[in-house]
């Protein structure tokens, strides 16, 4: 998925930076039920968020442009405030070779944002392997960016769910973060193939992922690799 893809308690208690625009409400209720184990929040990226970069943060990130490091900023204040809920005080989150922030020791979890809106979501890595997560505009791609995105067989599914073209690309995003740092592969969007009964992502080497969505004025999809010998 080569220039497509970004990089791809524990109870929760759906800790998450309130967004200020109602018009940006995300309703990310599904996802803290379902998943005890992730701390997940949202946040409206906000003009002054790269101020809140790290010397490290910054000199991964001082040639990118300002909108860049506004946005980097605002998923980085969002997950350091669920961090903190971890007893990890201000974590710096350095963006990696591969594009991927750097996480504190015991720690996994993956960053993400659109125009307006910023995520984060951490865990444990004695409980999860990996992590990934995606937010998109809810609206549908336009019909020829889904037919590349989409396989013959997802076609049929991404007419069924609402603002499924998006969904599906949200939860290819998703899967890629998660499973990236673990097999070191990139993706094609044909080699993730993903089952919205199940709520399940296979990668073409085998791999499979567990998903789960939030639809509201976003799309949400989140990307899990429990910690399992199996998985």
């Amino acid at each position: 998925m080569r220039g497509c893809f970004r990089a791809a308690k524990l109870p929760i208690n759906q800790r998450c930076c309130p967004l200020r625009d109602r018009d940006h409400n995300i309703s990310l209720t599904e996802l803290a039920l379902e998943l005890p184990r992730i701390l997940v929040g949202v946040r409206q990226i906000l003009p002054g968020d790269e101020n809140a970069l790290m010397r490290q943060e910054f000199e991964t990130l001082k040639s990118h442009a300002v909108s860049a490091q506004r946005s980097s900023g605002a998923a980085r204040i969002v997950a350091r405030e669920l961090l903190s809920t971890l007893g990890i005080k201000n974590a710096a989150l350095p963006k990696s070779r591969s594009g991927a922030p750097i996480w504190p020791e015991g720690i996994v979890g993956s960053l993400a944002h659109d125009a307006h809106c910023a995520i984060a979501v951490v865990g444990s890595n004695s409980e999860i392997r990996g992590l990934g997560v995606d937010i998109e505009p809810a609206e549908d791609l336009s019909p020829n960016v889904s037919d590349l995105v989409a396989t013959p067989r997802e076609r049929a599914a991404v007419l069924r769910q609402p603002f499924g073209s998006k969904l599906l690309f949200a939860a290819k995003e998703a899967t890629y973060k998660a499973v990236h740092p673990l097999d070191h592969e990139f993706l094609e969007h044909h080699d993730v193939e993903i089952d919205f009964a199940r709520r399940q992502a296979r990668v073409s080497n085998g791999r499979l992922v567990d998903l789960r969505f939030s639809v509201s004025t976003h799309v949400v999809a989140l990307a899990l690799v429990p910690n399992d010998p199996r998985a």
